[in-house]
This record gives structure tokens, C-alpha cells and sequence, in this order.
């Protein structure tokens, strides 16, 4: 059994790398790969969806707190998940030359599908529906750039989307009174 499980594994791994050279290589192009760098940068730290909240905030007054405890949830998401980061601490891949710097050395999960998925659900609740084709952009360019294995980006887009459902509630929570 241990032998069955070990051929799993390997042929995960081996599926995650394939997966990662084939959009890696998509950057190539020089219009895809300055794209990537971009939304790369936007999401660092979670900053492009802690400016969409904000400036949901700032003209959705009738929901305001709405889109504060949206902007909460998605920053509490990342924090999350730079959390599993550093407890789990697997390398970047090696097999690929990156498009784009890290602030950190640790890949799973990803912090920007973290984020990126948490906004999604949390302001896509509220209409923006911009944001959820943004947030799938925004985890594609994580291979895209080769700072991430598929699984690292799919973890933390279901860590971003269970952490936004959760505080749902919270979130929806007075909004007609905010």
C-alpha cells in the first residue's frame, strides 16, 4: 500500500510541474507576461482587493460596513494563509525561472489566490461581478509568472473562498443600516 501511495504522490508532483511548465511557457509572450507582472504586483499583499473594498466603501455608502468587513475578511484570508505558509513551508519551484520577485520563499499556499478568491466571494456578494474574473486572472499569473505550483494556487483559492463564506454573515451583517 505505501508503495501505491508513494506512486500517487509522485504522479501529483509530476502533474503539478507539467501543469506549471505549460503556463509558465505562455509567458513567453511579451503582452502575457507583462500582464502577469502587473496583476503580480496589484496583489501583493492583497492590495488590489483591499483598494477594491475601499472604494466599494467609498460609493456603495448604503453598504459601507458591508464592504469594510469584506475588506476584512480578505485581508484576514491572507493573513491566513501567510500563516499555512510559514507552518507548511514548501520551496517555489525550482524547475522553472520566475518572471517576477517574492517577498517570501515559501509557495504554499498562494497568498494572492488567498486573497484574490476572498475578494471574489466576499465582493461578489455585494455585485461586483468584475471581481471574480479578476481574482481567476489573478491566480492564473501566479503560474504564469512560475512562483507557484497549481496545487500551492488552488489551496489558497479554497482557503480565500471558505474564509469569505465563513465571515459571510458577519459580513452581510447591518449592511442596510451602515
Amino acid at each position: 500500500m505505501d508503495h501505491l501511495d508513494d506512486m500517487d504522490h509522485r504522479s501529483l508532483r509530476g502533474a503539478d510541474r507539467r501543469i506549471l511548465s505549460a503556463l509558465h511557457a505562455r509567458g513567453r509572450d511579451p503582452r502575457v507576461a507583462t500582464a502577469a507582472r502587473a496583476l503580480s504586483w496589484a496583489g501583493e499583499h492583497g492590495a488590489l482587493w483591499l483598494a477594491a473594498g475601499l472604494a466599494g466603501a467609498a460609493v456603495d455608502g448604503g453598504r459601507r460596513g458591508a464592504w469594510l468587513r469584506g475588506a476584512a475578511l480578505t485581508a484576514g484570508a491572507h493573513l491566513v494563509s501567510m500563516g499555512v505558509k510559514r507552518m507548511v513551508r514548501r520551496p517555489r519551484p525550482a524547475h522553472v525561472q520566475p518572471l517576477v520577485r517574492t517577498a517570501g520563499r515559501h509557495s504554499f499556499p498562494s497568498s494572492h489566490a488567498t486573497s484574490a478568491a476572498a475578494a471574489a466571494v466576499a465582493y461578489g456578494a455585494l455585485g461586483a461581478y468584475a471581481i471574480p474574473p479578476l481574482a481567476a486572472a489573478m491566480c492564473l499569473s501566479r503560474l504564469v509568472v512560475g512562483v507557484h505550483y497549481p496545487s500551492d494556487v488552488a489551496a489558497g483559492a479554497a482557503l480565500g473562498a471558505l474564509t469569505a463564506c465563513v465571515g459571510a454573515g458577519w459580513m452581510r451583517r447591518g449592511s442596510t443600516h451602515d
